[in-house]
């Protein structure tokens, strides 16, 4: 394997990836105070005395990312030299090919924030207009068409990639890790968690530029999470879950790295046939109890979250929030510790 391109001493990744974390994390104070001075909140279902949180955190961390990797391109444009102008372009344009796909989502999803929780996109548009926003990365043709199937070994699919690949793999991205939320920090420390995982792939496959897309994510993740770990000041609607969804995908196809992705998405998959499994009727969130501890709002089974509470509870006999969260983390982290050593 040839030597990475970056080093983490390199300002390159350090000033984008400082800018990143800088900004959301001084912007979201401003945020959460003009949110709550609008009416711009939502209730923390999951405490007994459902306090009224500022949304649309989402807004914040997208912009966050957005200015990483703007000052990413302004020093490489500026500042480092390329061997060959040509592969710099190409580069770039897959990169705001990428930006352009998260942009739309964003835009997706606080069209859904703004109708309202109950009110919002309904199921059925959601995938349509996510597998749409992938236009960009389609058109440039983004990623490898060459895929490695078990069995099979590596089958080049060809325009098939652009063509279906891309949209479902942005589709379907976007809308699973929209479905494993509710929890005071889950969303932004999954995202952290996973592209973590595939920013490190990345760089250790000489694919440095992904690798700064991704920690620039992470950095504007960690940043939010900070307002939105338990007990959470900022939630971040579905303009976040989306968006991070998406930008999982779009570093999985430009980074080539799809199947460590997918791995990566194994509660996303639990988490939908158990959903799948309550005709995507029942809600994520438990019943607190007078001590904020965690009870099942269900008899059975219908999201990880319930697992791990039914869990919790048996083993001692209380389940709190930050434990439920923290547990699920563990989990995740696991799979991305397996991934990591296949892939």
């Amino acid at each position: 394997m040839a030597a990475p391109n970056i080093t983490i001493s390199n300002p390159l990744i350090i000033i984008s990836i400082i800018v990143s974390f800088a900004s959301c994390f001084l912007m979201l104070p401003y945020w959460i105070r003009r949110a709550k001075k609008t009416g711009l909140t939502g209730k923390d279902m999951n405490k007994k005395d459902k306090p009224e949180v500022a949304e649309l955190g989402g807004v914040v961390v997208i912009a966050g990312f957005l200015l990483g990797v703007l000052v990413y391109l302004a020093i490489d444009t500026f500042y480092l030299k390329h061997s060959s102008i040509e592969m710099q372009l190409n580069r770039d344009l897959k990169i705001a090919a990428g930006l352009l796909t998260l942009m739309i989502i964003t835009i997706i999803g606080l069209v859904d924030d703004i109708l309202g929780w109950k009110i919002g996109l309904r199921q059925w548009q959601k995938p349509i207009l996510a597998a749409f926003a992938a236009l960009p990365l389609m058109v440039v043709n983004s990623g490898t068409s060459q895929i490695a199937l078990p069995l099979i070994g590596v089958i080049d699919v060809g325009i098939l990639f652009p063509l279906i690949v891309i949209p479902i793999a942005i589709s379907g991205a976007s809308n699973a890790f929209n479905m494993l939320a509710g929890y005071n920090g889950i969303e932004a420390g999954m995202g952290i968690i996973i592209l973590s995982a595939l920013g490190y792939r990345a760089w250790a496959n000489d694919i440095g530029w992904v690798a700064i897309m991704a920690g620039c994510m992470v950095a504007a993740l960690i940043a939010f999470y900070f307002y939105n770990k338990y007990p959470a000041k900022i939630f971040p609607g579905d303009t976040m879950t989306y968006s991070v969804g998406a930008s999982i995908a779009i570093i999985a196809i430009l980074g080539n790295i799809e199947r460590l992705a997918l791995f990566l998405f194994i509660p996303y998959f639990l988490e939908f046939i158990l959903k799948f499994r309550g005709l995507m009727q029942k809600e994520s969130f438990a019943i607190p109890n007078e001590d904020n501890s965690l009870r099942k709002p269900y008899e059975k089974f219908y999201g990880i979250e319930h697992v791990v509470i039914g869990l919790l509870t048996k083993i001692k006999k209380k389940a709190f929030e930050k434990e439920v969260v923290y547990t699920i983390f563990a989990f995740e982290a696991v799979i991305a510790v397996i991934g990591l050593s296949i892939w």
